[in-house]
């Protein structure tokens, strides 16, 4: 059924238990259609996200959700035991159908099924239009375990359950992670077909391209956290911004020009004001003119010279001020400054030795293939064998961290012998400054994890010449994922991905690339020097 209602937020204010703000009144109307929400790492997307789904309160102010209300969460955690109809929240009707069905049922089996009689169809419809059929091929797939599961396929189905109850209003944070091609593809056919309010916060750019307008999410220099709104997709938004920025370039120059021609009349007007006082001290002196005459005129150059002074210092501060409003205009967006260390593997060095991959030499592999193939296992298995050489493993949940402990705690848990000032210069490259390292992990949002754990990696002892990295780009906002990109084009070590970032895999000059099966056997191609055909 089409939805035609809003979402409304009134006089929205938060502010963590620490004292750090977040949002101060902040007012906006989410229609209909799908609003993608963009913004920095720690701008306050997820954290926006929480206050209307309710799991976190404002301080202030209303959030008016018209119906029933989905949240997907970025870090979808689902307990492996469960089995799939549970995570589908269809477990209790299924078995009330199952008893209906062998004339063992009660009243009450009638009232848990209500007007649900299909609803085991609905469910494998739906997965299979989310390219889930394969694992839930028939009515007695929905009883297996989440742990049979990857990573993409448990967000998949986690959005299955989410559109399985039919909401009024749908929130997703982060939906494409860990998905390949295909299943984007087909999350992005399920997302243009939903008719309801769809909020989803993205770095995707595909899928940012596909909205009806972009909600912007920006942390001002006073700490608060404002929204905006911009009608169409990221091009769109992309095109106003730069238009706006390259305006506001051009204003801050003239308000400097400006600035500095106030500056220069105003020396000039004090050079010639005290010329003329001297004269008339000097003619004074002299007793050329009455004493009388020489006081009035003395009285009247300083009245005249504490105006001239006064009009060119009030300009001065009008062109100053102007500077200041027109410099406010300029973005000055955080961004992670990433600097891999300088670990050299020399071509034929032995890197790693394992039964299912051999690197030697500088190698960089890319890890690719479908939902389920097994890169993630792969990365995991050369992680517990070990390499030839120091190695780090970034995985794809990051949970490399003492939750209850916090972020430099973390990092120095790896650096035994760096300095305090070395772990926090190292994460203030990493947009952790001053108190921010002293969050405690657990805390920290999906975006915040990833650069604390690239950060825990970098300075590592003893520094990395391998390292293994599962879908790097996660999470990561468009800026800072071009960080990543260059640095990781710069490491002199050797380097295996495993990502369904196309762009990002190609940017960083990969060597080889494996491509696994759902049955787990592997075809290996070499990846061409940049102008030249692979044979």
């Amino acid at each position: 059924m089409p939805h035609s209602s809003s979402l409304s937020v009134s006089g929205l204010s938060f502010t963590w238990p620490d004292g750090d703000p977040v949002f101060d009144a902040l007012s906006a109307i989410f229609p209909s259609g799908t609003t993608g929400l963009i913004g920095s790492n720690g701008a306050g997307k997820s954290t926006l996200l929480r206050l209307l789904a309710g799991e976190l309160t404002p301080q202030r102010g209303s959030i008016s959700i018209p119906g029933v209300l989905g949240y997907l969460r970025q870090d979808v955690a689902l307990d492996p035991d469960l089995p799939v109809d549970r995570v589908l929240a269809i477990d209790s009707v299924r078995k009330a159908l199952h008893r209906i069905e062998s004339g063992s049922s009660t009243e009450d089996d009638f009232t848990i099924v209500g007007s649900s009689w299909d609803v085991e169809e609905r469910a494998l419809a739906l997965l299979d239009k989310l390219g889930l059929g394969t694992i839930v091929g028939s009515l007695g797939d929905l009883d297996r375990r989440v742990g049979t599961l990857s990573g993409g396929e448990a967000m998949l189905l986690a959005l299955t359950a989410q559109l399985l109850a039919q909401p009024d209003v749908l929130l997703l944070d982060e939906p494409t992670n860990n998905l390949d091609h295909v299943a984007r593809e087909r999350l992005y056919t399920a997302i243009d077909s939903y008719t309801g309010v769809l909020i989803v916060c993205s770095h995707d750019l595909e899928l940012l391209e596909r909205v009806d307008c972009i909600a912007e999410v920006r942390a001002e220099r006073s700490g608060i956290s404002r929204l905006r709104m911009f009608g169409g997709n990221y091009q769109n938004y992309r095109f106003i911004v730069d238009a706006e920025q390259d305006a506001a370039r051009a204003t801050v120059r003239d308000a400097k020009n400006d600035v500095r021609k106030q500056e220069r009349e105003l020396i000039d007007t004090r050079t010639k004001l005290e010329r003329r006082l001297r004269y008339g001290k000097k003619m004074e002196e002299q007793r050329r003119v009455p004493k009388i005459v020489a006081g009035n005129l003395k009285r009247a150059a300083q009245e005249s010279a504490g105006k001239l002074h006064g009009t060119h210092t009030d300009r001065v501060d009008d062109a100053r001020s102007s500077l200041s409003a027109a410099e406010d205009l300029l973005r000055d967006d955080r961004e992670i400054r990433v600097e891999l260390p300088a670990t050299k593997v020399h071509p034929g060095q032995v890197v790693l030795s394992h039964p299912e991959l051999s690197v030697a030499g500088p190698e960089r592999i890319a890890l690719i293939g479908p939902n389920g193939s097994g890169k993630t296992t792969l990365l995991r298995a050369l992680d517990a064998t070990g390499a030839d050489v120091p190695w780090k493993y970034l995985p794809q949940r990051l949970d490399v961290f003492d939750e209850t402990r916090t972020v430099a705690e973390n990092v120095a848990d790896v650096a035994p012998h760096a300095t305090a000032e070395q772990i926090r210069g190292q994460l203030a490259r990493f947009l952790f400054r001053g108190s921010d390292a002293d969050a405690v992990v657990a805390t920290l949002s999906g975006g915040e994890r990833l650069r604390a754990a690239l950060a825990r990696i970098l300075l590592a002892e003893p520094a990395p010449k391998l390292l293994m990295l599962d879908e790097p780009t996660n999470n990561l906002d468009i800026t800072s994922r071009q960080h990543l990109i260059d640095a990781l084009a710069k490491f002199e070590g050797a380097l295996i991905v495993a990502s369904h970032d196309r762009p990002f895999l190609d940017a960083i000059a990969l060597t080889r690339t494996i491509d696994l099966t759902p049955t787990g056997r592997a075809a290996s191609a070499e990846v061409a020097p940049a102008g030249e055909e692979s044979m």
